[in-house]
């Protein structure tokens, strides 16, 4: 280091390498330098980024850190940063700050600071400055995430010019890259660009972007694409269209193992665990085709049987034992010996899972994972102080998880001190910048058990009214969704359009949530000829296919739109899709069970596809559903559960929800069973009777002890089914009476919406289809004939557009039908095989000029 403080170029090279993540060359380098004070803290920082906090802590322990030159401190708060000790580098770096003016690696790690502290707009201004200053790609890429993250309408722009600079840096340096960094920044870009795409509703140019990078990427790094967009629409609650993704992929690549295992993910996530199961044992037996490791898919299967099959879980967890044995992996071992103990909490082998926990703990003192499963059983033997303390070394170590670890505890003590000092440490700061809303819908449970409803609703409400910051619901677009399905599904609608399946197979009980759906469910799930298979996303995924098929064709229709499209033959390929995914769960059974709450919005679509479905309508006091939904945390949100944050929001979907269920009960009078949640826990055997009888299966006692049937639950109310009918829960909203005035407004509210005058309805469905089978079979006039009807009836229908002019080119009139293609394709641009077409179509006509001007897609990747 020179007296003015520059980096000597030896230590100008030490720092590359920690900024190309370098570590071990940096750490060998540092060990056999000359011991100075940058070098220590750059061994530090190679030290502790690979994970060896202690080491890089005895080194940091020699040095004097009061007499570092402006370079070391920022060095120094990487180091920082890299031991999760946030509040010093922040320290660190706002004290040098004034010193070093607009220098780009400290406006970038103070930048980091602010992110991780909750505080993103000071974040977006210090990126901003560093990217000015000396841009990075680390920089640019932190900086385009945190302008994806603004609500101003150019975000999306912005996050673009972000891109293109980061990809243009990216191709700069590529030469002085490691191989495997620069595919890991390459794969960013990739990611980020479909983030701007979908942060800027272009969905359909995602999905066709891509289905071109298919053939352009190698098979695993396209699954790792499609993995990511499908992780980015779930983080936007879009997890229908997700699903869709992975489901649409696997039919191209049956049998890769990681869109199995990804879909299990978003299915666990919906609390589907025993499809997740399912998922992940065809992810391990292709996975062992291919003779690769199978054992974190064994983790994760024990995870997600952890749900539902204790059994199964620890099978899991010992074959993940075993294998991590076989392999001397030493932390696969743990990771599985982590599975075990998790087992045995389960299991309620407290002592057992203690001790493992502890051993684990003795070996390495700050795995997360452990400190975590420890504090978590601490906190249901009501260890509440042994408790805290665990998360709180969480906290140091992982700051997210150690803040959202009590979030998930079950059990709370009696004692009001004991609650009172949770709900502090529910307040304190932390680097979400925000309120632990999961522990204090816990804390509101607790206090209502001890009989202090005020303190239950002011810790509910509390809650509630953090979580409706971060909530896109809105209650006037969902009134007048509610009106497009009724206009949609029409009698008229149903007197001409006739397909679907016969099949009696599909069981649906639907009705608002937290109205009694999974104990109708459980008891049918006793017999011995019906499967209860728990809320799936069947309906909702048929639902995206639609959505997506539009926004391919480019007609501009969405769902519930455009039903009127769907022929006979493609109703019934629908329907056998969803029969074989039902039947699937249990082959042997004569009726599988879908209890979904939301379908009740689907009965027109279920009743498209399945005449002779059975439908089970649960009803309730819709005063208890609505305490009972404003007292659940529902985590996600997804799946339409966004009402449940507002009491006048709840009124307006119970309202919603009754105008529906009597239009559904007009439109197929007799063919819905309404059940009584009340009635059912008066006179559970009477109930059963006649819901059987409704299904067409003889009656079976057994029904009835539906408290010790062991089979998947995975709800809110899955500590409810467990239990024989209890009435405690009957009348539980007079304890609130006086704080339910929102909600008496908002289902009061006198229920208008706007004139729906903008659908139409198709004189025959599936006019595209047709006309495509006409082209091909060369009768062109038919054809022709054909997309001009589709067109008098949805003028902007782009691939109706297309097919007419490429019937044009084909009947020689060149000009008039790239005219027609070009128009198309200004609709649809990410569509690359209209384009090929047009550019023959162009080549032909001697436009050669007007090809090469045409608008190509700025993938970029």
């Amino acid at each position: 280091m020179t007296r003015s403080g520059t980096p000597t170029p030896a230590l100008a090279l030490l720092r590359h390498w920690a900024e190309q993540h370098e570590f071990t060359a940096l750490r060998d380098a540092c060990l056999a330098g000359d011991g100075t004070a940058a070098e220590q803290v750059l061994l530090a920082l190679a030290q502790a980024q690979p994970g060896d906090a202690d080491a890089a802590r005895s080194t940091l322990a020699l040095l004097d850190t009061t007499a570092l030159d402006l370079h070391t401190r920022i060095d120094l708060a990487a180091v920082h940063l890299a031991l999760h000790a946030l509040d010093a580098a922040a320290e660190l770096l706002e004290a040098a700050l004034p010193e070093a003016g607009e220098h780009g690696l400290l406006l970038a790690r103070l930048g980091w600071c602010r992110m991780q502290q909750g505080r993103p707009d000071e974040a977006l201004a210090l990126y901003r400055r560093s990217a000015a200053a000396e841009p990075r790609l680390p920089v640019l890429l932190n900086l385009l995430r945190l302008q994806l993250l603004s609500d101003t309408p150019d975000a999306p722009a912005q996050a673009q010019h972000s891109l293109d600079q980061a990809r243009a840096l990216l191709l700069e340096q590529q030469a002085d890259l490691a191989p495997a960094r620069r595919q890991r920044l390459q794969q960013q870009l990739h990611g980020l660009q479909l983030d701007i795409w979908l942060a800027g509703g272009q969905l359909a140019r995602a999905e066709a972007w891509l289905a071109d990078q298919r053939t352009a990427l190698d098979e695993e790094t396209w699954c790792t694409l499609l993995i990511g967009c499908s992780q980015r629409l779930a983080m936007q609650d879009q997890h229908a269209q997700a699903e869709d993704l992975l489901r649409n992929a696997l039919q191209q690549m049956p049998d890769h193992p990681a869109l199995c295992s990804q879909w299990a993910e978003l299915a666990l996530l919906q609390g589907r665990a025993q499809q997740a199961a399912s998922l992940l044992r065809r992810a391990i037996r292709q996975t062992e085709q291919q003779s690769r490791d199978t054992l974190p898919l064994w983790l994760r299967l024990s995870a997600a049987c952890l749900q539902h099959n204790d059994v199964a879980a620890r099978e899991a967890a010992e074959r993940a034992l075993q294998l991590a044995a076989q392999a001397a992996d030493t932390p696969a071992s743990a990771q599985a010996a982590l599975a075990l103990a998790a087992v045995e909490v389960q299991e309620q082998q407290l002592a057992q899972a203690e001790a493992r926990y502890l051993a684990l703990l003795a070996q390495q003192p700050d795995l997360v994972p452990a400190l975590h499963g420890l504090g978590q059983l601490l906190m249901q033997q009501g260890r509440i102080d042994d408790a805290v303390a665990r998360f709180e070394q969480v906290r140091q170590l992982d700051p997210a998880k150690g803040h959202a670890a009590l979030i998930q505890a079950r059990r709370f003590p009696q004692d009001p001190a004991t609650l009172e000092r949770l709900e502090q440490w529910a307040r304190l700061p932390g680097p979400e910048g925000r309120v632990r809303t999961g522990l204090l819908f816990q804390l509101a449970a607790a206090w209502e058990q001890r009989g202090d409803a005020g303190k239950a609703f002011a810790l509910a409400d509390e809650a509630n009214a953090t979580s409706r910051r971060h909530l896109r619901y809105d209650p006037v677009a969902n009134r007048q969704r509610c009106a497009r399905i009724r206009h949609a599904f029409c009698r008229e609608l149903y007197q001409h359009r006739s397909g679907g399946l016969p099949s009696t197979v599909p069981v649906f009980v639907l009705g608002m949530p937290r109205s009694g759906t999974t104990l109708v469910e459980q008891i049918l799930a006793g017999h011995s000829q019906i499967h209860g298979a728990g809320e799936l996303g069947l309906v909702p995924r048929v639902i995206a296919t639609l959505e997506r098929w539009e926004r391919q064709t480019g007609s501009g229709r969405h769902y519930p739109d455009c039903v009127d499209d769907l022929s006979p033959q493609v109703l019934a390929g629908i329907a056998g899709q969803v029969l074989g995914e039902l039947q699937a769960f249990a082959p042997a059974a004569r009726h599988v069970v879908d209890k979904l709450p939301h379908n009740f919005e689907n009965i027109g679509l279920i009743k498209l596809l399945f005449p002779q479905a059975r439908i089970i309508s649960v009803r309730r006091d819709p005063r208890d559903i609505a305490v009972s939904n404003y007292f659940t945390d529902y985590g996600a949100k997804h799946q339409g559960m966004g009402f449940a944050y507002d009491l006048g929001w709840i009124g307006e979907q119970l309202a919603d929800h009754n105008l529906l269920m009597h239009y559904w009960q007009q439109l197929f009078p007799g063919e819905i069973l309404e059940v009584q949640y009340e009635d059912v826990v008066a006179d559970t055997e009477a109930a059963a009777r006649r819901m059987l009888a409704y299904i067409g299966v003889d009656w079976e006692a057994q029904v009835l002890r539906f408290d010790s049937l062991q089979r998947p639950v995975k709800t809110a109310s899955v500590w409810q089914v467990r239990q024989p009918i209890y009435t405690s829960s009957q009348a539980k909203w007079a304890r609130y009476a006086e704080h339910l005035a929102p909600l008496i407004r908002g289902t009061n509210r006198k229920i208008g919406w706007q004139p729906i005058t903008d659908m139409l309805t198709l004189p025959e469905p599936g006019l595209l289809d047709n006309g495509v089978a006409l082209y091909r079979q060369d009768d062109l006039d038919a054809a022709e004939r054909c997309f001009k009807q589709l067109l008098h009836h949805v003028p902007g229908h782009a691939a109706a557009t297309f097919m007419l002019g490429l019937i044009d080119v084909h009947k020689g009139w060149l000009h008039e039908g790239i005219a027609q293609m070009e128009q198309a394709l200004a609709r649809c641009p990410w569509n690359q095989h209209w384009r090929r077409d047009l550019a023959q179509a162009c080549a032909r006509a001697g436009l050669p000029d007007k090809t090469a001007a045409l608008p190509l897609e700025e993938a970029g990747c």
